[in-house]
């Protein structure tokens, strides 16, 4: 579903990424692990159009998303690609409910079926009661979930994880963690995470470890 081919990346004469070459199924769980400043989020960025490789091809779902002009790139992302940072990044004047349906309000999804889409989701992730409430309001890991709900709400080919457990307790990291393969097993929904975190790299499908700008080892982990 998602090729990553030949991809370099370079930030002034620091080489960043040296000729990634990965492929990822659909419903497939893939983590990327690596020293700090391996090139893993920049890898991650470039995959979800949010930065561009000085070389290579990205293809998602058949579309070479280097040749979508900025209108339809943006397009694009907002409706294939989900994503879930360390720090939430929800909108503190918003609801939880109304920061997850600003994806499908950009989309132009009629109003009454995003907020429909977005209060099933959010019940799903355990957050009936939350709807009304602000950021502000929330535990760490409650705002990762909404931010997981935020990721979903556009029914993305692929959610594209970075650090999503690396600011919150070892309570709510294990959940989130459950919580993506859940979202794998009851929607085949496609994740690739990046992340410090060996217990949650190791719980994926593969685990891909970039050093020197390359893929030094790829494992597959029995399910």
């Amino acid at each position: 579903m998602i090729k990553a081919v030949n991809i370099y990346k370079s930030f002034g004469n620091l080489k960043v990424l040296k000729g990634i070459d990965i492929e990822i199924g659909k419903a497939e769980i893939v983590s990327i692990v690596g020293a700090s400043g391996a090139g893993k989020s920049t890898l991650l960025h470039i995959i979800g159009t949010i930065d561009n490789a000085d070389k290579g091809e990205v293809i998602i779902n058949d579309i070479n998303v280097n040749k979508l002009n900025e209108k339809k790139l943006s397009e694009f992302r907002n409706g294939q690609i989900g994503f879930v940072f360390q720090f939430h990044h929800l909108l503190p004047e918003f609801t939880a409910l109304e920061n997850v349906c600003i994806p499908a309000f950009i989309a132009k999804v009629p109003r009454n079926k995003a907020l429909k889409k977005a209060k099933e989701l959010l019940e799903f992730l355990n957050l009936t009661d939350r709807l009304d409430h602000k950021p502000s309001e929330l535990s760490g890991g409650e705002q990762q979930r909404v931010a997981v709900a935020r990721a979903l709400i556009n029914e993305p080919s692929v959610i594209l994880a970075d650090e999503p457990s690396g600011n919150l307790d070892s309570t709510s990291a294990i959940e989130l963690h459950n919580l993506f393969f859940s979202l794998r097993d009851n929607f085949r929904q496609t994740f690739i995470i990046v992340t410090h975190n060996r217990e949650l790299a190791n719980m994926a499908d593969r685990k891909l470890t970039i050093k020197d700008g390359v893929i030094q080892n790829q494992v597959s982990n029995p399910q």
